[in-house]
C-alpha cells in the first residue's frame, strides 16, 4: 500500500503537471476561449456516455491487469502529445482526439485504479486507503502545479507532457509487484465466458450494474447530493474567482491566496477522512449542508480576509464527505458489482460536472455572484431538508405496527379468580 501510494503520488503529480499548461496551450493553438473549453468538454464526455461501460469491463478482468494496461496507454499518449508539441506539429483536430483517447481510457482506469488500491488492505482498512488517496490526490496537486512553473520555464511546455508520460510509466511498474494484504477482500474470478457471472454478454453485465445502482436508495441519494452540491455549489474555483475580482476587488494573487488555502483545507479534510470507519448517507447529507451554509457566509463576506477564514472549513467538509462518499460507494456494493457501480458513478458525476459551470454562471450573470453564492447555498440546504423529511415519512409508514393485545375481560371472571391471579 505504501508504494501504491507513492505511485499515485508520482502520477497526480505528473498529471497536474501537465493540467496546469494543457488549457494554456490549447488557448494558444486555438487562439479561442471556446475551443478550450470544447477540449476540457471532450475529455471528460467518454465519462458521461461509456462510464457504466468502462466499469463493466473492470469487473470482467484482474485489476492490476486492467490499471496497468490503462496506465501504459496514458503514458503513450502523454509523450505522443509531447513529441508533437516539440515538433510544432500539434493540431486543433490531433488535440481533439487526443482528448477524447484520454477520456475513454480514463472511464476504465479510474475504478481500475481505486478498486486495486482497496485490494491491497485488509477491509476494515479501506476507509482509511480512500482517505490516503485523497491526501495523495491533494498533495500531488500542489506539487504538480509548483513542479509546472519550473518545468515549463526551464524546458518548454513540451517537457510538462513527458513528465506526465513519465509517472504514468513508473505507475505500471509498480503495479505487477502489488501484493494484496492479508486479510483484503479480493476481486472476484471472471466467469468462464468472460462476463462477470450475471450475464453472456457485456451489455447484460452493464444493465445489471445499471439496475443495481438504481434499486439501491442510499446511492440514488449519494447521485442526488452530489448533484444539487454541483450545480448550486462547490465550483469554488469559478465561483470564489469572480467574487474574489469583483466585489472584494482583489487579483491575481488574492485568488492565489484563495487556492492556496482551499488546497490546504483539502489535505486536512483527507487526514479527517482517514479516520472514517462506517461512514453513511447521513454524514454525507450533514457535510453538505455544512458546506451550505459556510457558502452562504463567504458570499456575505465583507473583506478578502474573512473570506479565507471561511474557505477553510469550506474545503475540510468538501474534502470529508467526498472521502465519505467514495467509502460508500466502493465498499457497499458486492465485489463483483463495484466496477460498474463506479461507472454509473462515473455517468453520474460527469453530467452533474458538465452542467453545472453553465448554470453557475448564468446565475452569478443574472444575480450577481455574492446573490448566487447565497441562493445557492439556500437551494441545497432546503433540498436536503426535503429530502430528510420525505425519507423520515417514508419511514413512518413502512413501521410495522405492533399490535396491543386485547384487554382481559374482567366480568367474565371471578373476583375469587382475579384475587389469585393478582
Amino acid at each position: 500500500m505504501r508504494w501504491w501510494a507513492a505511485a499515485n503520488f508520482v502520477s497526480n503529480a505528473g498529471t497536474w503537471t501537465q493540467l496546469t499548461v494543457q488549457n494554456l496551450l490549447v488557448l494558444q493553438i486555438t487562439g479561442s476561449a471556446a475551443l478550450t473549453g470544447l477540449s476540457v468538454s471532450l475529455q471528460a464526455a467518454p465519462g458521461l456516455l461509456l462510464g457504466l461501460a468502462g466499469g463493466s469491463l473492470v469487473d470482467r478482468f484482474p485489476h492490476k491487469v486492467t490499471a496497468a494496461v490503462c496506465q501504459a496507454l496514458l503514458g503513450l499518449v502523454a509523450f505522443t502529445t509531447c513529441l508533437l508539441v516539440a515538433l510544432g506539429l500539434l493540431n486543433l483536430p490531433v488535440l481533439l482526439a487526443l482528448a477524447v483517447v484520454t477520456g475513454v481510457v480514463a472511464t476504465v482506469d479510474g475504478p481500475a485504479c481505486a478498486l486495486l488500491g482497496n485490494g491491497l488492505v485488509p477491509s476494515r482498512d479501506v476507509p482509511s486507503a480512500i482517505g490516503v488517496g485523497s491526501l495523495v490526490h491533494s498533495a500531488g496537486r500542489l506539487v504538480g502545479a509548483a513542479l509546472a512553473g519550473v518545468t515549463v520555464a526551464a524546458f518548454g511546455t513540451a517537457a510538462a507532457y513527458a513528465v506526465n508520460g513519465l509517472s504514468f510509466l513508473f505507475v505500471a511498474c509498480v503495479i505487477p509487484f502489488l501484493r494484496p494484504a492479508p486479510g483484503a477482500e479480493q476481486h472476484a474470478a471472471p466467469a468462464a465466458d468472460g462476463a462477470s457471472g450475471d450475464g453472456a454478454e457485456p451489455t447484460a453485465g452493464m444493465r445489471a450494474g445499471l439496475r443495481y445502482f438504481l434499486g439501491r436508495r442510499r446511492l440514488v441519494a449519494l447521485a442526488g447530493l452530489n448533484g444539487i452540491s454541483a450545480l448550486f455549489g462547490r465550483n469554488y474555483s469559478l465561483t470564489l474567482v469572480v467574487l474574489v475580482t469583483g466585489p472584494l476587488a482583489g487579483d491575481a494573487a488574492s485568488f492565489s491566496a484563495v487556492s492556496t488555502v482551499l488546497a490546504a483545507g483539502g489535505i486536512i479534510g483527507a487526514v479527517l477522512g482517514a479516520r472514517l470507519r462506517l461512514p453513511g448517507v447521513r454524514l454525507v447529507a450533514a457535510l453538505t449542508v455544512l458546506g451550505a451554509l459556510l457558502q452562504i457566509l463567504a458570499g456575505l463576506s465583507p473583506s478578502l480576509a474573512v473570506l479565507l477564514v471561511l474557505v477553510l472549513p469550506m474545503a475540510v467538509a468538501e474534502s470529508v464527505g467526498d472521502t465519505a462518499q467514495s467509502t460508500l460507494l466502493q465498499t457497499d456494493p458486492p465485489a463483483r458489482m463495484r466496477g460498474r457501480v463506479l461507472g454509473a458513478w462515473s455517468t453520474v458525476r460527469t453530467g452533474w460536472g458538465l452542467a453545472a459551470p453553465p448554470l453557475l454562471g448564468l446565475l452569478m450573470e443574472q444575480l450577481g455572484v455574492r446573490a448566487a453564492l447565497v441562493s445557492g447555498g439556500l437551494v441545497i440546504a432546503a433540498a436536503v431538508g426535503a429530502g430528510w423529511l420525505a425519507r423520515r415519512r417514508t419511514a413512518r409508514r413502512a413501521a410495522p405496527v405492533t399490535p396491543v393485545p386485547a384487554p382481559c375481560p374482567l366480568t367474565a371472571v371471578s373476583p375469587p379468580a382475579v384475587a389469585a391471579a393478582a
